[in-house]
């Protein structure tokens, strides 16, 4: 079994070296393993010749083959990605490597600039053309100098990788993950999810998003086939299904939200989706009616829903039945523990409560994040440990166990908000407009109400991008819910913002623009 991630290239590479690796549709450009190792190799030699040592870290953005091969180099030479976000403001990405103390960066050509005079303001580096990684995809640029002198708290020479996730705060925390711990998630994925070389993964998600996790390492493992699909395919949902088909993709990772998108405007009764066999969902809680749907279109799949906070990895998993019942109308479970992880369910004072009791799901194991990035208070505040030492990571997800063991996911600590003087959980208010067979989306927020309480506002995207009467919303949300928690005020949009991960963006619904 591999100890380090780089090792699962290697080991597919000498075992099927003229085997396709990596697909890049947009580009027309298509690796084998054997030139993959290859460019991973000249990535690694070209930071260890730039004076990149174990334990750094470096950045990376952009998808393309290069930026596989990167990531691949960069793991290689004994250092940690960074991946940031190419559509974010470089402000943000720049402040990101520069709290993550990189000791270079590998970006597109056309971001080099950019994120240098961002990045540069923070750590007084430069940029400097590679015309030697063109031969990887799109060209490559690399942002360096010389490596921090002192690394902060954090780094150690089994460092795989930092995601940076949005704060509450407003800052983004870097979340630390080591090769055992992401090797913990792979090796459970391909013991539960039996893949085959002869499959072909879908790379829908960013590399800054922890869905790519299993899209990038469970394909490599296994010497199959990885096909990346950017930004602007990944939300053309015509172009999705198109790929989908036409690239016979076998084994599917999204959000819930792109698999909407898929069956409300795919037109997937026009393709061929026979190569299909393994649909997985994770990121967001997927409404019922619209997995309905799914499973309607694509009948022959297996679908699972695979939960974890990006600290986790993948801590508890769901594999839906062949057929969902007609009078079904709660969500599936987020299912059991996973990934050889422990769960429990802890209640007020830290005190574990009984099966069928609500309280926050806590997750102890070896896909658990070694903590956040150079946060040592932070760190400390999202753990609980044992008086035998067990680290439990608090999740801040509220859930409860039913009868069959398995979790009902119920909503966030952090979205409930008591009005009147009862506890309402904003969740359970969008889980009940979806009910409504006109609304596509709905997002719930606490807004102030000028008296010092608290106003709950509704977002709405409706299904014909027309809008539904305030008075008949009222009186839906009336005949589902109690009165204290029908919403107060209701605003109807083509679509709902989305983040770059693909989940809907409450705190751009708050702007005041």
């Amino acid at each position: 079994m591999a100890q380090r991630l780089d090792a699962l290239l290697a080991a597919s590479a000498a075992r099927r070296p003229g085997h396709p690796a990596v697909e890049d549709p947009e580009n027309g450009v298509t690796v084998t393993y054997r030139e993959l190792a290859l460019a991973a190799e000249r990535v690694c030699r070209l930071l260890v010749a730039r004076g990149v040592r174990p334990g750094d870290r470096v950045g990376v953005g952009g998808k393309s083959i290069g930026v596989v091969a990167s990531i691949f180099g960069i793991l290689e030479a004994g250092a940690a990605y960074v991946p940031v976000d190419a559509s974010a403001p470089l402000a943000r990405s720049g402040g990101i490597l520069s709290d993550c103390a990189v000791a270079a960066a590998i970006v597109g050509r056309d971001a080099a600039d950019g994120l240098a005079q961002a990045f540069g303001r923070k750590s007084g580096k430069g940029v400097t053309a590679l015309d030697e990684l063109a031969a990887l995809g799109p060209a490559l640029a690399l942002v360096d100098g010389p490596a921090p002198r002192a690394a902060p708290a954090g780094a150690s020479a089994d460092l795989a990788y930092v995601l940076y996730t949005s704060g509450s705060t407003g800052k983004p925390k870097g979340v630390v993950h080591t090769h055992p711990s992401a090797l913990a998630f792979v090796d459970w994925c391909s013991e539960a999810l039996r893949p085959t070389a002869d499959d072909r993964f879908s790379s829908h998600a960013p590399f800054h998003f922890d869905l790519s996790i299993f899209d990038l390492y469970v394909s490599i493992k296994h010497g199959a086939t990885l096909v990346l699909i950017g930004d602007n395919l990944g939300k053309h949902p015509g172009g999705l299904a198109s790929t989908i088909a036409g690239r016979r993709i076998s084994v599917w990772y999204s959000t819930p939200s792109i698999l909407r998108l898929l069956v409300e405007f795919g037109r997937l009764e026009r393709h061929d989706f026979s190569a299909l066999r393994l649909v997985l969902f994770a990121g967001e809680v997927f409404p019922l009616k619209h997995m309905r749907a799914l499973k309607t279109a694509w009948r022959e799949p297996r679908l699972a829903n695979l939960y974890g906070p990006t600290e986790t990895n993948v801590c508890t998993w769901y594999e839906l039945p062949a057929e969902i019942p007609a009078g079904r109308e709660e969500p599936f479970p987020i299912g059991r523990a996973c990934s050889g992880d422990r769960t429990k369910v802890v209640g007020q004072d830290d005190v574990e409560v009984a099966r069928g009791e609500e309280g926050e799901l806590w997750v102890a194991g070896d896909s658990v994040m070694r903590g956040y990035w150079n946060l040592p208070e932070r760190t400390a505040a999202a753990f609980a440990v044992d008086a035998d030492g067990t680290r439990w990571y608090r999740t801040g997800d509220l859930v409860r166990e039913d009868g069959a063991g398995d979790y009902a996911f119920l909503g966030r600590r952090d979205r409930m908000v008591k009005r009147r003087g009862f506890r309402i959980e904003l969740g359970e208010i969008e889980a009940a407009l979806y009910r409504h067979p006109r609304v596509s989306e709905a997002a719930a927020v606490a807004l102030p109400d000028g008296d010092g309480g608290v106003a709950i506002g509704v977002f709405l995207a409706i299904v014909d991008g027309g809008t539904i009467p305030t008075l008949e919303l009222k009186q839906w949300c009336a005949g589902q819910l109690p009165l204290y928690m029908v919403p107060d005020r209701f605003t109807c949009r083509p679509s709902l913002p989305k983040t770059s991960t693909d989940k809907i963006d409450y705190q751009a619904l708050l702007r005041p623009d």
